[in-house]
């Protein structure tokens, strides 16, 4: 039975993709609540708990946000991050998501995780001990080498930004080409020319008639 249990495991395992152990430390004030735990078979990420005093739930006011505490300490494999990200249903209900999302949890990090919720709602919003605050993704991460050099590659768009590439025929600050700043081109429509407010008559005043 153990080795039929062992074989079904495996093939869920590479159904999933490949799982990664992860140990997770329990700290004193986390003690109680349910380890974090996939919802669905087909859940990307696993959801954190809020680790705030039964006896006092942490409240967040309209525009205002808070670091909320879970109580765990996680070991994530090196090679591997750990991503916070906002839980859909508390955002489309209550406008609440998490401030710096994804908030990335390195390899060597060895602390509490904490979440920071920032509240976009019309009303203070109330976090009790064991709500589920956000979620946990486990990412692979790709280092990079940096080398120092004197140019970059021209390409089509250059050093276009901030929105260059959202216009209908927006001109990028420079050609692939040339590598000069691309010339606007003149317009053959003259610009429109301000009218003159229409002048009003003004009758005297005759004395005695005020």
């Amino acid at each position: 039975m153990a080795k039929a249990t062992s074989n079904m495991a495996k093939a869920t395992s590479n159904k999933r993709g490949s799982a990664s152990a992860i140990k997770v430390m329990v700290l004193a004030h986390g003690t109680g609540l349910p380890l974090p735990a996939y919802q669905t078979a087909g859940a990307a990420g696993f959801d954190l708990a809020a680790a705030v005093p039964a006896e006092k739930p942490l409240r967040i006011r309209r525009g205002g946000f808070a670091l909320v505490p879970t109580g765990l300490a996680f070991e994530i494999p090196l090679g591997f991050e750990a991503q916070v990200r906002p839980r859909s249903g508390l955002a489309a209900k209550y406008g609440v998501t998490v401030l710096n999302a994804p908030g990335t949890i390195d390899s060597d990090y060895r602390g509490e995780v904490q979440v920071i919720l920032i509240n976009h709602g019309p009303k203070t919003f109330s976090i009790r001990r064991g709500d589920r605050i956000a979620q946990m993704i486990l990412a692979p991460v790709s280092r990079a080498v940096l080398t120092e050099a004197a140019a970059v590659s021209a390409t089509a768009r250059g050093d276009g930004g901030f929105g260059s590439t959202g216009t209908a025929g927006a001109t990028t600050g420079k050609t692939a080409a040339a590598g000069k700043p691309a010339k606007a081109r003149r317009s053959k429509a003259k610009p429109p020319v301000a009218k003159p407010y229409p002048r009003r008559r003004i009758a005297p005043v005759r004395p005695g008639r005020h």
